[in-house]
């Protein structure tokens, strides 16, 4: 996968530093996007700005080798850190393979994410090297700005998403309704009648995004007072005339990359109220993407939205920041290796530039009614933004 290292390269010559440092698992994105690794235990990266070299296990050597961004690829063992943990323990160990690796590579000084292990750092400065801390996280920053290559990648994800959001819609319209409201299917295995829940629509999406290259640990289908939780994952018997969310956020198995969206939909008519609540957040919705684009700030964005329910009366946490019901989370957030990342549409939200990738997600909440979110994620252009899930309605009542 391409990525842009100026930023790494800007800042290790302003800090005056030799060498950019990380010491994590692949589960760490800024070490996947810096090493190109994927490995789940903890290994070494080391980045010069000429140089990109790995320190690894000798049971990943051999991939690492293959599949690593790295100009260098190490193993402990050429470092002796068998014989060495043996002797001095491994955190000892550790630390003096580390300085041998970077002393090989010229380095004295070398700058560390803030989440960098404490111990290790420590231990780095025992050896002599001068350890400073990167408090601007700027491989965050710089993964914030995508290539043509991770934003296809998100492409790809979310047309897997879109596929689990019909396979979602598809079994609840499906489902017909008991006399107690509750929703039930046919089960296809037994031909029996039974409840139509949260899991079992969970299930149906996890299935339709393993089909489509894509997985997921956990997802959202909340119905009634569930969603009235914005991370409630729902789980029960579901209801004709409540509000499901249906919030999917998985990850493409190749390339890492993550999609998000979320569709609100009704088995039926829903409430006067949340009828109306859906409207105004279709509303809140169009005004916060009509606010999207180069130049505007992820503060401008939430803005928009915020003065949609506060003209129609719905408190915000712009307005009230107690409220427990209303509009009760920011507008959205980056999108890639991880989730959640930058930017942020937030009051605190920064310039959006080309090439970030953004959910909008606008919502309202109340245990009383139930909740309401429509999410669509887009890529910020040089004019204004492209919406990778505008194609998929935006419809509350499923029959």
């Amino acid at each position: 996968m391409t990525r842009d290292l100026s930023a790494l390269d800007d800042l290790l010559d302003a800090a005056d530093a030799d060498a950019y440092c990380i010491e994590a698992g692949s589960a760490d994105s800024n070490q996947l996007y810096l090493s190109g690794f994927d490995a789940p235990d903890p290994f070494f990266t080391a980045y010069t700005g000429d140089e990109l070299a790995v320190l690894v296990s000798g049971l990943e050597y051999g991939r690492a080798t293959k599949e690593a961004h790295a100009d260098t690829v190490a193993r402990l063992s050429t470092y002796d850190f068998a014989s060495r943990a043996a002797s001095e323990g491994q955190a000892a160990a550790l630390s003096g393979v580390y300085a041998d690796f970077l002393a090989d590579l010229g380095a004295e000084s070398v700058l560390v994410p803030e989440r960098f292990p404490v111990g290790v750092a420590d231990g780095l400065r025992d050896q002599g090297l001068a350890v400073d801390v990167d408090h601007d996280d700027v491989l965050e920053t710089a993964r914030a700005v995508k290539t043509d290559e991770e934003l296809d990648a998100v492409r790809r994800a979310t047309e897997a998403n879109e596929a689990a959001m019909a396979a979602a819609e598809a079994l609840i319209a499906e489902a017909d309704v008991a006399d107690d409201g509750t929703l039930t299917i046919v089960d296809d295995a037994t031909g029996e009648e039974t409840t139509l829940t949260s899991e079992r629509v969970q299930e149906e999406i996890e299935v339709t995004l393993l089909r489509h290259g894509c997985a997921l640990d956990e997802t959202i289908v909340a119905c009634g007072a569930d969603a009235a939780d914005p991370h409630d994952r729902g789980s029960g018997p579901l209801q004709a005339g409540e509000t499901i969310i249906i919030d999917i956020f998985p990850r493409e198995k190749a390339s890492k990359y993550h999609s998000d969206m979320t569709r609100t939909f009704s088995k039926g008519e829903p409430s006067d109220t949340a009828a109306e609540w859906f409207d105004r957040t279709h509303e809140a919705l169009d005004a916060a993407l009509a606010a999207v684009e180069p130049g505007a700030t992820g503060a401008d964005v939430h803005a928009a939205a915020c003065e949609v329910y506060e003209a129609a009366g719905h408190p915000t946490l712009r307005s009230d920041p107690d409220t427990e019901t209303g509009f009760i989370h920011s507008t959205g957030h980056g999108v890639g290796l991880d989730v959640h990342e930058l930017p942020g549409l937030n009051p605190r939200g920064g310039e959006l530039e080309p090439g970030q990738v953004i959910t909008v997600e606008p919502g309202l909440y109340d245990p009383e009614v139930g909740g309401v979110r429509i999410e669509d994620i887009v890529i910020v252009t040089e004019d204004g933004y492209e919406n990778l899930t505008g194609d998929y309605p935006v419809e509350l009542v499923v029959e």
